[in-house]
């Protein structure tokens, strides 16, 4: 269960090569949002497809954005995550990492720390807690806030 299940499609080529093993077309919708995905790390169909439009990508909406999104991360080709205000956000990241939450501006950032993810999973492996269930990754994310007056405008999150 550690980061050597790493299966990110950092490249367009190997992005191309993921699709073809699902056998689906490298339209230049899917490119786009993969290009935008790329930059951005982790993203809502929002801000993806306002990346598009920035910079000059193919045309393409937000829903359809939406649905390329989706249906990579059915694929494994993304992860999503759900934020405090209801907004679906992708991670380019498939590999089990840690996410810090800022719950004021909803903005994730990756925390790679193996040590901490081998120390956690090899506390749950030896749980009994957990019978009739078997493992298939650890999710952590740290919940926080901006420590600084930057965009500040509440301190805590529920």
């Amino acid at each position: 269960m550690t980061n050597t299940s790493l299966k990110r499609a950092n490249t367009e080529e190997s992005f191309t090569e993921l699709l073809k093993k699902y056998r689906l077309k490298a339209t230049p919708q899917r490119l786009a949002v993969h290009r935008a995905m790329i930059s951005l790390g982790h993203a809502s169909a929002d801000q993806v497809s306002e990346w598009i439009s920035a910079n000059g990508g193919a045309h393409v909406t937000v829903a359809s954005v939406y649905n390329i999104l989706t249906q990579l991360t059915l694929l494994g080709i993304y992860c999503h995550r759900l934020s405090a205000n209801n907004k679906m956000f992708f991670d380019l990241n498939t590999f089990n990492h840690i996410h810090l939450y800022d719950c004021v501006n909803h903005e994730y950032k990756d925390v790679l720390d193996e040590d901490l993810l081998s120390l956690v999973e090899a506390k749950l492996l030896k749980s009994s807690r957990y019978r009739g269930y078997k493992l298939d990754r650890v999710d952590i994310q740290i919940i926080c806030h901006p420590s600084t007056k930057r965009n500040n405008t509440k301190k805590t999150c529920i």
